[in-house]
Protein backbone atom coordinates (compact mmCIF):
# COMPACT_ATOMS: atom_id res chain seq x y z
CA UNK A 1 0.00 0.00 0.00
CA UNK A 2 2.84 2.44 0.78
CA UNK A 3 4.17 2.20 -2.77
CA UNK A 4 0.73 2.39 -4.41
CA UNK A 5 -0.63 5.34 -2.38
CA UNK A 6 1.72 8.06 -3.73
CA UNK A 7 0.93 7.01 -7.29
CA UNK A 8 -2.79 7.07 -6.59
CA UNK A 9 -2.53 10.51 -4.98
CA UNK A 10 -0.54 11.79 -7.95
CA UNK A 11 -3.15 10.55 -10.35
CA UNK A 12 -5.86 12.22 -8.26
CA UNK A 13 -3.94 15.51 -8.32
CA UNK A 14 -3.61 15.36 -12.09
CA UNK A 15 -7.33 14.86 -12.35
CA UNK A 16 -7.93 17.85 -10.08
CA UNK A 17 -5.70 20.22 -12.07
CA UNK A 18 -7.66 23.04 -13.71
CA UNK A 19 -8.40 22.43 -17.37
CA UNK A 20 -7.95 25.11 -19.98
CA UNK A 21 -10.84 25.81 -22.25
CA UNK A 22 -10.53 24.21 -25.66
CA UNK A 23 -10.81 27.62 -27.31
CA UNK A 24 -7.73 28.78 -25.38
CA UNK A 25 -5.74 25.67 -26.27
CA UNK A 26 -6.45 25.84 -29.99
CA UNK A 27 -4.85 28.76 -31.85
CA UNK A 28 -7.57 30.82 -33.47
CA UNK A 29 -8.01 34.13 -35.24
CA UNK A 30 -10.59 35.45 -32.80
CA UNK A 31 -8.42 34.74 -29.76
CA UNK A 32 -5.31 36.21 -31.33
CA UNK A 33 -7.16 39.35 -32.44
CA UNK A 34 -9.49 39.80 -29.46
CA UNK A 35 -7.68 42.92 -28.20
CA UNK A 36 -7.45 44.45 -31.68
CA UNK A 37 -10.63 44.16 -33.74
CA UNK A 38 -13.53 41.85 -34.48
CA UNK A 39 -12.86 39.14 -37.04
CA UNK A 40 -15.95 38.18 -39.01
CA UNK A 41 -17.06 36.17 -42.02
CA UNK A 42 -19.85 36.41 -44.57
CA UNK A 43 -22.10 33.37 -44.41
CA UNK A 44 -24.32 31.93 -47.12
CA UNK A 45 -27.72 30.26 -47.08
CA UNK A 46 -26.36 26.75 -46.59
CA UNK A 47 -24.39 27.85 -43.55
CA UNK A 48 -27.27 29.89 -42.14
CA UNK A 49 -29.45 26.77 -42.33
CA UNK A 50 -26.80 24.65 -40.54
CA UNK A 51 -26.38 22.45 -43.60
CA UNK A 52 -22.58 22.68 -43.50
CA UNK A 53 -21.32 21.14 -40.22
CA UNK A 54 -17.65 21.72 -41.07
CA UNK A 55 -18.41 25.38 -41.59
CA UNK A 56 -20.14 25.58 -38.20
CA UNK A 57 -17.00 24.27 -36.51
CA UNK A 58 -14.68 26.59 -38.41
CA UNK A 59 -16.82 29.66 -37.74
CA UNK A 60 -17.07 28.80 -34.06
CA UNK A 61 -13.30 28.37 -33.75
CA UNK A 62 -12.03 31.38 -35.66
CA UNK A 63 -14.69 34.10 -35.88
CA UNK A 64 -16.63 36.31 -33.49
CA UNK A 65 -18.79 38.18 -36.03
CA UNK A 66 -20.91 37.43 -39.09
CA UNK A 67 -22.39 39.31 -42.03
CA UNK A 68 -24.93 38.00 -44.57
CA UNK A 69 -23.97 37.58 -48.21
CA UNK A 70 -27.35 38.22 -49.83
CA UNK A 71 -30.38 37.62 -47.64
CA UNK A 72 -30.72 41.22 -46.43
CA UNK A 73 -30.48 42.86 -49.85
CA UNK A 74 -33.78 44.41 -50.84
CA UNK A 75 -34.56 42.10 -53.77
CA UNK A 76 -34.58 39.20 -51.27
CA UNK A 77 -35.92 40.69 -48.07
CA UNK A 78 -38.43 43.12 -49.66
CA UNK A 79 -39.46 41.62 -53.01
CA UNK A 80 -42.71 43.61 -53.34
CA UNK A 81 -43.90 46.91 -51.91
CA UNK A 82 -46.19 45.29 -49.35
CA UNK A 83 -44.27 42.05 -48.90
CA UNK A 84 -41.27 41.19 -46.74
CA UNK A 85 -39.61 37.79 -46.62
CA UNK A 86 -38.01 37.15 -43.23
CA UNK A 87 -37.42 33.43 -43.76
CA UNK A 88 -33.65 33.51 -44.11
CA UNK A 89 -32.90 36.74 -42.27
CA UNK A 90 -34.53 35.46 -39.08
CA UNK A 91 -32.42 32.32 -39.30
CA UNK A 92 -29.31 34.42 -39.98
CA UNK A 93 -29.82 36.59 -36.90
CA UNK A 94 -30.68 33.52 -34.78
CA UNK A 95 -27.49 31.83 -35.99
CA UNK A 96 -25.41 34.71 -34.69
CA UNK A 97 -27.22 35.19 -31.40
CA UNK A 98 -27.28 31.47 -30.57
CA UNK A 99 -23.55 31.16 -31.27
CA UNK A 100 -22.50 34.27 -29.36
CA UNK A 101 -21.42 36.14 -32.50
CA UNK A 102 -21.71 39.85 -33.20
CA UNK A 103 -24.31 40.21 -35.96
CA UNK A 104 -24.07 42.82 -38.73
CA UNK A 105 -26.58 43.87 -41.37
CA UNK A 106 -25.80 44.28 -45.09
CA UNK A 107 -27.19 46.43 -46.68
CA UNK A 108 -30.07 48.93 -46.49
CA UNK A 109 -29.75 51.23 -49.52
CA UNK A 110 -27.95 49.93 -52.62
CA UNK A 111 -28.57 50.37 -56.33
CA UNK A 112 -27.55 46.79 -57.17
CA UNK A 113 -29.71 43.82 -56.17
CA UNK A 114 -32.39 46.45 -55.60
CA UNK A 115 -35.96 45.19 -55.58
CA UNK A 116 -37.27 46.14 -59.07
CA UNK A 117 -40.40 47.86 -57.70
CA UNK A 118 -38.50 50.12 -55.29
CA UNK A 119 -37.78 53.24 -57.42
CA UNK A 120 -40.65 53.07 -59.95
CA UNK A 121 -44.41 53.45 -60.14
CA UNK A 122 -46.95 51.03 -61.63
CA UNK A 123 -46.02 52.27 -65.10
CA UNK A 124 -42.31 51.70 -64.64
CA UNK A 125 -41.55 55.42 -64.35
CA UNK A 126 -39.43 56.97 -61.61
CA UNK A 127 -41.47 57.73 -58.51
CA UNK A 128 -41.56 61.26 -57.13
CA UNK A 129 -38.88 62.37 -54.65
CA UNK A 130 -41.41 62.35 -51.81
CA UNK A 131 -42.55 58.83 -52.67
CA UNK A 132 -38.99 57.51 -52.78
CA UNK A 133 -38.23 59.11 -49.42
CA UNK A 134 -41.25 57.37 -47.94
CA UNK A 135 -40.26 54.01 -49.44
CA UNK A 136 -36.73 54.38 -48.09
CA UNK A 137 -38.05 55.27 -44.66
CA UNK A 138 -40.56 52.40 -44.58
CA UNK A 139 -37.91 49.91 -45.72
CA UNK A 140 -35.28 51.03 -43.21
CA UNK A 141 -37.73 51.34 -40.30
CA UNK A 142 -39.23 47.90 -40.98
CA UNK A 143 -35.98 45.97 -41.50
CA UNK A 144 -34.01 47.62 -38.71
CA UNK A 145 -37.01 47.65 -36.40
CA UNK A 146 -37.45 43.89 -36.65
CA UNK A 147 -33.88 43.28 -35.46
CA UNK A 148 -33.48 46.22 -33.10
CA UNK A 149 -31.10 45.34 -30.29
CA UNK A 150 -29.92 42.16 -32.03
CA UNK A 151 -27.81 43.61 -34.86
CA UNK A 152 -24.73 45.57 -33.84
CA UNK A 153 -24.25 47.65 -36.98
CA UNK A 154 -25.55 48.25 -40.52
CA UNK A 155 -24.17 49.15 -43.92
CA UNK A 156 -26.65 51.98 -44.42
CA UNK A 157 -25.58 53.14 -47.88
CA UNK A 158 -23.53 50.95 -50.19
CA UNK A 159 -21.40 51.96 -53.21
CA UNK A 160 -22.69 55.48 -53.85
CA UNK A 161 -19.44 56.87 -55.31
CA UNK A 162 -17.48 56.23 -58.51
CA UNK A 163 -13.69 55.89 -58.79
CA UNK A 164 -13.31 59.53 -59.82
CA UNK A 165 -15.34 60.83 -56.88
CA UNK A 166 -18.54 61.54 -58.77
CA UNK A 167 -21.81 60.20 -57.44
CA UNK A 168 -23.06 56.97 -58.97
CA UNK A 169 -26.09 57.50 -61.22
CA UNK A 170 -28.27 55.16 -59.19
CA UNK A 171 -32.07 55.47 -59.03
CA UNK A 172 -31.65 57.04 -55.58
CA UNK A 173 -29.28 59.71 -56.88
CA UNK A 174 -31.29 60.26 -60.05
CA UNK A 175 -34.46 61.01 -58.09
CA UNK A 176 -33.13 62.59 -54.89
CA UNK A 177 -29.60 63.71 -55.65
CA UNK A 178 -26.96 63.45 -52.92
CA UNK A 179 -29.69 64.14 -50.34
CA UNK A 180 -30.55 60.43 -50.28
CA UNK A 181 -27.43 59.61 -48.28
CA UNK A 182 -28.12 61.82 -45.22
CA UNK A 183 -31.77 60.81 -45.40
CA UNK A 184 -30.82 57.14 -45.20
CA UNK A 185 -28.60 57.78 -42.18
CA UNK A 186 -31.31 59.84 -40.53
CA UNK A 187 -33.92 57.11 -40.99
CA UNK A 188 -31.47 54.43 -39.79
CA UNK A 189 -30.66 56.29 -36.57
CA UNK A 190 -34.35 56.88 -35.91
CA UNK A 191 -35.11 53.20 -36.49
CA UNK A 192 -32.45 51.97 -34.02
CA UNK A 193 -30.61 54.71 -32.09
CA UNK A 194 -28.17 52.20 -30.58
CA UNK A 195 -27.05 50.53 -33.82
CA UNK A 196 -23.71 51.46 -35.39
CA UNK A 197 -24.08 52.98 -38.85
CA UNK A 198 -21.60 52.66 -41.73
CA UNK A 199 -21.03 53.93 -45.24
CA UNK A 200 -19.59 51.07 -47.34
CA UNK A 201 -17.72 51.09 -50.68
CA UNK A 202 -15.15 49.21 -52.77
CA UNK A 203 -11.96 50.50 -54.41
CA UNK A 204 -11.14 52.71 -51.46
CA UNK A 205 -7.60 53.21 -52.77
CA UNK A 206 -8.90 55.48 -55.55
CA UNK A 207 -8.20 59.03 -54.40
CA UNK A 208 -11.31 60.45 -56.03
CA UNK A 209 -13.58 58.06 -54.15
CA UNK A 210 -11.73 58.56 -50.85
CA UNK A 211 -11.98 62.34 -51.05
CA UNK A 212 -15.71 62.15 -51.79
CA UNK A 213 -16.30 59.72 -48.91
CA UNK A 214 -14.44 62.08 -46.59
CA UNK A 215 -16.75 64.86 -47.80
CA UNK A 216 -19.79 62.67 -47.11
CA UNK A 217 -18.57 61.90 -43.58
CA UNK A 218 -17.98 65.58 -42.86
CA UNK A 219 -21.40 66.51 -44.25
CA UNK A 220 -23.18 63.90 -42.14
CA UNK A 221 -21.42 65.09 -39.01
CA UNK A 222 -22.19 68.74 -39.79
CA UNK A 223 -25.86 67.79 -40.04
CA UNK A 224 -25.67 66.12 -36.62
CA UNK A 225 -26.18 62.66 -38.09
CA UNK A 226 -24.56 59.51 -36.80
CA UNK A 227 -21.88 57.69 -38.77
CA UNK A 228 -19.63 55.34 -36.82
CA UNK A 229 -17.33 53.86 -39.45
CA UNK A 230 -16.54 53.65 -43.13
CA UNK A 231 -16.48 50.22 -44.68
CA UNK A 232 -13.53 49.55 -46.97
CA UNK A 233 -14.81 46.46 -48.73
CA UNK A 234 -11.27 45.20 -49.25
CA UNK A 235 -11.68 43.22 -52.48
CA UNK A 236 -8.03 43.29 -53.55
CA UNK A 237 -5.76 41.41 -55.94
CA UNK A 238 -2.19 40.37 -56.59
CA UNK A 239 -1.57 43.59 -58.53
CA UNK A 240 -3.75 46.17 -56.79
CA UNK A 241 -4.01 48.31 -54.73
CA UNK A 242 -0.68 49.91 -54.04
CA UNK A 243 0.12 49.23 -50.40
CA UNK A 244 0.90 52.87 -49.56
CA UNK A 245 -2.28 54.14 -51.25
CA UNK A 246 -4.48 51.82 -49.22
CA UNK A 247 -2.76 52.76 -45.96
CA UNK A 248 -3.08 56.49 -46.65
CA UNK A 249 -6.78 56.08 -47.47
CA UNK A 250 -7.46 54.35 -44.14
CA UNK A 251 -5.53 56.94 -42.15
CA UNK A 252 -7.15 59.89 -43.94
CA UNK A 253 -10.69 58.58 -43.47
CA UNK A 254 -10.10 57.67 -39.81
CA UNK A 255 -8.84 61.24 -39.23
CA UNK A 256 -12.46 62.35 -39.73
CA UNK A 257 -13.39 60.74 -36.41
CA UNK A 258 -14.80 57.47 -37.71
CA UNK A 259 -13.62 53.89 -37.47
CA UNK A 260 -12.50 51.69 -40.35
CA UNK A 261 -14.05 48.31 -41.14
CA UNK A 262 -12.71 45.90 -43.77
CA UNK A 263 -16.16 44.62 -44.59
CA UNK A 264 -15.73 42.25 -47.55
CA UNK A 265 -12.10 41.19 -47.51
CA UNK A 266 -10.74 38.80 -50.11
CA UNK A 267 -7.69 38.75 -52.34
CA UNK A 268 -7.88 37.18 -55.78
CA UNK A 269 -4.99 34.91 -56.64
CA UNK A 270 -5.75 35.18 -60.38
CA UNK A 271 -4.77 37.99 -62.75
CA UNK A 272 -7.07 40.96 -62.37
CA UNK A 273 -10.04 41.51 -64.64
CA UNK A 274 -10.65 45.17 -63.92
CA UNK A 275 -13.80 46.08 -65.76
CA UNK A 276 -16.69 45.07 -67.97
CA UNK A 277 -14.64 46.47 -70.86
CA UNK A 278 -12.02 43.81 -70.24
CA UNK A 279 -14.70 41.13 -70.32
CA UNK A 280 -16.15 42.53 -73.54
CA UNK A 281 -12.74 42.50 -75.19
CA UNK A 282 -12.14 38.91 -74.12
CA UNK A 283 -15.57 37.99 -75.45
CA UNK A 284 -14.66 39.46 -78.84
CA UNK A 285 -11.46 37.45 -78.90
CA UNK A 286 -13.33 34.29 -78.10
CA UNK A 287 -15.94 34.85 -80.83
CA UNK A 288 -13.51 35.75 -83.55
CA UNK A 289 -13.47 32.21 -84.96
CA UNK A 290 -9.71 32.36 -84.68
CA UNK A 291 -8.24 29.54 -82.59
CA UNK A 292 -5.31 31.71 -81.56
CA UNK A 293 -7.65 34.51 -80.42
CA UNK A 294 -9.85 32.01 -78.61
CA UNK A 295 -6.84 30.58 -76.79
CA UNK A 296 -5.76 34.10 -75.80
CA UNK A 297 -9.19 34.87 -74.35
CA UNK A 298 -9.24 31.64 -72.35
CA UNK A 299 -5.73 32.32 -71.04
CA UNK A 300 -6.80 35.74 -69.80
CA UNK A 301 -9.89 34.38 -68.08
CA UNK A 302 -8.46 31.08 -66.86
CA UNK A 303 -4.65 31.29 -66.67
CA UNK A 304 -4.13 28.09 -64.65
CA UNK A 305 -6.33 25.38 -66.24
CA UNK A 306 -4.19 22.66 -64.64
CA UNK A 307 -4.45 24.22 -61.19
CA UNK A 308 -2.76 27.15 -59.47
CA UNK A 309 0.99 26.53 -59.06
CA UNK A 310 2.41 26.32 -55.55
CA UNK A 311 4.76 29.19 -56.37
CA UNK A 312 1.76 31.45 -57.04
CA UNK A 313 0.10 30.36 -53.81
CA UNK A 314 3.30 31.31 -51.98
CA UNK A 315 3.23 34.76 -53.59
CA UNK A 316 -0.41 35.09 -52.52
CA UNK A 317 0.45 34.27 -48.91
CA UNK A 318 3.32 36.75 -48.90
CA UNK A 319 1.12 39.55 -50.20
CA UNK A 320 -1.56 38.66 -47.66
CA UNK A 321 1.00 38.89 -44.88
CA UNK A 322 1.90 42.40 -46.00
CA UNK A 323 -1.71 43.56 -45.91
CA UNK A 324 -2.57 41.83 -42.64
CA UNK A 325 0.57 43.37 -41.18
CA UNK A 326 -0.89 46.74 -42.20
CA UNK A 327 -4.17 45.91 -40.48
CA UNK A 328 -2.36 44.93 -37.29
CA UNK A 329 -0.30 48.11 -37.44
CA UNK A 330 -3.49 50.17 -37.60
CA UNK A 331 -5.59 48.12 -35.19
CA UNK A 332 -6.25 51.35 -33.25
CA UNK A 333 -8.51 52.60 -36.06
CA UNK A 334 -9.85 49.28 -37.39
CA UNK A 335 -13.03 48.02 -35.73
CA UNK A 336 -13.66 44.87 -37.72
CA UNK A 337 -12.34 42.77 -40.58
CA UNK A 338 -14.93 40.63 -42.30
CA UNK A 339 -13.76 37.96 -44.75
CA UNK A 340 -16.13 37.63 -47.72
CA UNK A 341 -16.65 33.88 -47.71
CA UNK A 342 -15.54 31.16 -45.33
CA UNK A 343 -13.70 28.93 -47.84
CA UNK A 344 -12.60 29.25 -51.45
CA UNK A 345 -15.56 27.08 -52.41
CA UNK A 346 -17.92 29.68 -50.88
CA UNK A 347 -16.37 32.72 -52.53
CA UNK A 348 -18.34 34.78 -55.05
CA UNK A 349 -15.15 34.84 -57.12
CA UNK A 350 -15.11 31.06 -57.50
CA UNK A 351 -16.20 30.48 -61.07
CA UNK A 352 -16.51 34.18 -61.99
CA UNK A 353 -16.79 35.31 -64.72
CA UNK A 354 -16.44 31.83 -66.23
CA UNK A 355 -17.04 28.52 -64.47
CA UNK A 356 -13.49 27.27 -65.02
CA UNK A 357 -11.89 30.30 -63.34
CA UNK A 358 -11.36 28.74 -59.91
CA UNK A 359 -10.14 31.55 -57.72
CA UNK A 360 -8.69 30.99 -54.25
CA UNK A 361 -9.26 34.35 -52.54
CA UNK A 362 -9.98 33.71 -48.84
CA UNK A 363 -8.25 32.32 -45.74
CA UNK A 364 -9.43 28.69 -45.96
CA UNK A 365 -9.25 26.45 -49.02
CA UNK A 366 -12.14 24.54 -50.58
CA UNK A 367 -11.47 21.61 -48.24
CA UNK A 368 -11.71 23.81 -45.11
CA UNK A 369 -7.94 23.78 -44.54
CA UNK A 370 -6.39 27.01 -43.30
CA UNK A 371 -3.76 28.64 -45.46
CA UNK A 372 -0.30 29.57 -44.11
CA UNK A 373 -1.32 33.21 -43.68
CA UNK A 374 -3.74 32.21 -40.91
CA UNK A 375 -0.88 31.01 -38.70
CA UNK A 376 1.05 34.15 -39.67
CA UNK A 377 -1.81 36.39 -38.49
CA UNK A 378 -2.20 34.49 -35.22
CA UNK A 379 1.52 34.52 -34.43
CA UNK A 380 2.09 38.14 -35.39
CA UNK A 381 -0.98 39.39 -33.54
CA UNK A 382 0.41 37.83 -30.35
CA UNK A 383 3.90 39.24 -30.97
CA UNK A 384 2.56 42.72 -31.51
CA UNK A 385 0.54 42.53 -28.29
CA UNK A 386 3.67 41.58 -26.34
CA UNK A 387 5.65 44.45 -27.86
CA UNK A 388 2.90 46.98 -27.16
CA UNK A 389 2.77 45.98 -23.49
CA UNK A 390 6.47 46.47 -22.90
Amino acid sequence: MRKILPIALALLCIGCAPKKKAAEETPSLKNALKDKFLIGVAINEKQIRHQDPKADSLISLHFNAIEPENCMKSEVIHPAKDKYDWTLTDKYVDYGVQNGLEVFGHCLIWHSQLAPWFPVDENGKDVSPEELKQRMKDHIYTVMGRYKGRIKGWDVVNEAVMDDGSYRESPFYRILGEEYIPLAFQYAHEADPDAELYYNDYGMHHRGRVDRVIQIVKSLKEKGLRIDAVGFQGHIGMDYPEFADFEKSMVDVAAQGVGICLTEWDMSILPTITSSADLAEMSKLGKAGDKEAEAKAKALLDPYPQGIPDSVREQWNQRCEKFWGLYLKHSDIIRRINVWGLTDADSWKRGWPVETRLDEPVLFDKDYNQKPVVDWIINNAKTQTINENR
